[in-house]
């Protein structure tokens, strides 16, 4: 199963990649050379169609739970101020994405969606400490009844040059399901309550929808 942001890319990486392996099997004569072009560019295809999977994941909804927003490998987990919506102290969680992670940003809970904005900014590497505050991102507040307000920010990254952002104002957000995407390499950042009690370590692997992050 594909995510919609790739189909037109995927289609794209199709035609090319047939038409490539017709015009090598054309006009390379040297065997060699012809079979590791041809690899080549079924690596290719394979490298587009394992970037925009989109695998089922089986979410157990609960709103005393953060689960994670994406898939990838934990690389913060800091108290810090948060400026933009907060104006306060919130344990920072982030998660950082390679470019073979599934890209699908999820919600980590459910509830009302009551922020959601884009910023325009820098593509620093996503590891970088001021990849949050400059690069290209968007910042989105999920409330429900029992965690509060959970902020998670999609943070563009050196190579990703288009974030997608399905959140609008007043949505009702089922956590775990689609809330977005990322295209090529990036990170996302979790600011939670400080009595939220966090699950995860540094450099564990996560994945989306399923791996709960903190509970409260």
């Amino acid at each position: 199963m594909f995510h919609k942001e790739g189909y037109k890319i995927i289609l794209i990486t199709l035609v090319i990649v047939i038409g490539s392996v017709l015009m090598i099997d054309r006009f390379i004569d040297i065997a060699w050379l012809r079979i590791l072009l041809m690899i080549g560019m079924l690596a290719l295809l394979v490298l587009i169609l394992q970037f925009f999977r989109n695998p089922k994941r089986l979410t157990t909804l609960d709103d005393h739970n953060v689960v994670s927003p994406v898939d990838g490998k934990v690389v913060v987990i800091e108290e810090v101020f948060e400026k933009e919506v907060f104006n306060d102290k919130r344990i920072q969680v982030s998660v950082f994405m390679s470019p073979i992670n599934v890209h699908v940003t999820r919600y980590p809970i459910g509830g009302n969606v009551t922020y959601s904005k884009y910023h325009p900014g820098k593509f620093l590497v996503a590891w970088h400490p001021k990849s949050s505050e400059e690069n290209e991102r968007t910042t989105v507040v999920v409330e429900n009844d029992n965690f509060g307000k959970v902020l998670y920010r999609q943070v563009a990254g050196a190579l990703a040059k288009r974030i997608v952002n399905y959140a609008k104002v007043d949505d009702n957000a089922v956590q775990g399901s689609d809330s977005g995407f990322i295209k090529f390499g990036s990170r996302v950042d979790l600011f939670l309550p400080l009595d939220a009690d966090i699950k995860v370590e540094l450099n564990q692997k996560v994945k989306g929808g399923e791996t709960v992050i903190a509970t409260k």
